[in-house]
């Protein structure tokens, strides 16, 4: 089995439902980071999502408040999310292009 370090950067996150992370066939991977980055002069509600591979979506981090300028973990302490092929992690916000988002994963194949 290999296993791969990896980073995903997405940019100007707003109001629709963004797939930041997909997981590939034939792959498992855990997400080890996500920090949501304000990159307004106002605060921002955000919001991730976790989507199963039967398209059933859940909350993981439901309208959390992000000061002007500053950036949001949504892990911390060691704290992982495993998800299997097919599955998505997805991150909106509540006012356009207002959030950037980074993501540290390993890919499992």
């Amino acid at each position: 089995m290999a296993t791969f370090f990896r980073t995903k950067v997405i940019k100007d996150i707003g109001t629709q439902k963004i797939v930041v992370f997909e997981v590939p066939s034939a792959t498992n991977a855990t997400v080890i980071g996500l920090n949501l980055a304000n990159i307004t002069d106002f605060a921002v509600q955000a919001s991730v999502l976790i989507k199963d591979d039967g398209s059933v979506e859940g909350f993981y981090v439901k309208d959390v408040m992000i000061p002007p300028q500053t950036s949001y973990k949504a892990m911390i302490g060691g704290e992982k999310i495993v998800l299997p092929t097919a599955h998505q992690l997805i991150v909106q916000s509540n006012v356009s292009n207002s959030v950037d988002a980074i993501i540290s994963y390993v890919d499992i194949q």
